[in-house]
């Protein structure tokens, strides 16, 4: 599966890019601004981001940042969208490992990305993937977190066979609400975490979980 298209499927088009970039040299100027928005984001919170910030901190003009996103709003669609893209992108290279050989391996290892993203994907503790924004109305009325539950509901229902009816469907979205909660608090006083509202995120998206999925033998 291809990674998220952030022009036409995550930014809407209210927040679209004015100028889609086609080249090389464009595509590693706008990967300097949503990293100069991601530096911002992580020491002030994405409340206080500024387009001028987002200038002074890659270096470059303000009318450079305008040319590629025309709010501030937009810079911080574009960089929730970038952080989905990568958390995506990590749980359809991590959760096909042989090495995860039952789905609660598997979705344990799920969990642990997007705990892994917290520790080391700048701006992503205050960001997330983006549904904090609040933005009336929503371009789009499936959420960002719905996107992670999907794609982790789809890779364990190839893998293990799983029903993956609409219970089963709402009861991974729960899942991945409840950690993004559980997860955020874990960090907001903690830079690595801390580790009982993690252990508890974790015993809790299992609870909600269990009980649509298949009963695995006992460990010998």
């Amino acid at each position: 599966m291809p990674t998220t298209d952030l022009t036409e499927v995550q930014l809407g088009r209210s927040a679209q890019l004015r100028n889609e970039p086609v080249q090389a040299r464009s595509a590693a100027r706008l990967e300097a601004l949503l990293d100069a928005a991601a530096s911002v984001v992580e020491e002030l919170g994405y409340e206080r981001l500024t387009t001028a910030m987002v200038a002074e901190r890659a270096g470059a003009s303000i009318g450079t940042v305008y040319r590629y996103f025309p709010d501030r709003i937009a810079v911080l669609q574009a960089l929730a969208a970038r952080n989905l893209d990568r958390v995506l992108e990590r749980i359809r290279a991590e959760l096909v490992e042989e090495k995860y050989d039952t789905w609660t391996t598997t979705l344990t290892a799920g969990f642990d990305i997007f705990v892994d993203a917290f520790r080391t994907e700048p701006g992503f503790r205050s960001l997330r993937v983006g549904d904090v924004l609040d933005l009336r109305p929503a371009s789009n009325p499936t959420t960002f977190n719905s996107r992670v539950a999907e794609e982790m509901l789809r890779i364990l229902t190839e893998r293990f066979e799983l029903d993956g009816g609409r219970e089963t469907q709402f009861a991974f979205e729960t899942a991945v609400e409840v950690t993004d909660a559980l997860v955020a608090r874990a960090f907001a006083r903690e830079t690595d975490g801390d580790d009982a509202f993690l252990d508890q995120a974790r015993t809790i998206v299992h609870s909600i979980i269990v009980e649509h999925l298949p009963k695995e033998p006992a460990a010998a």
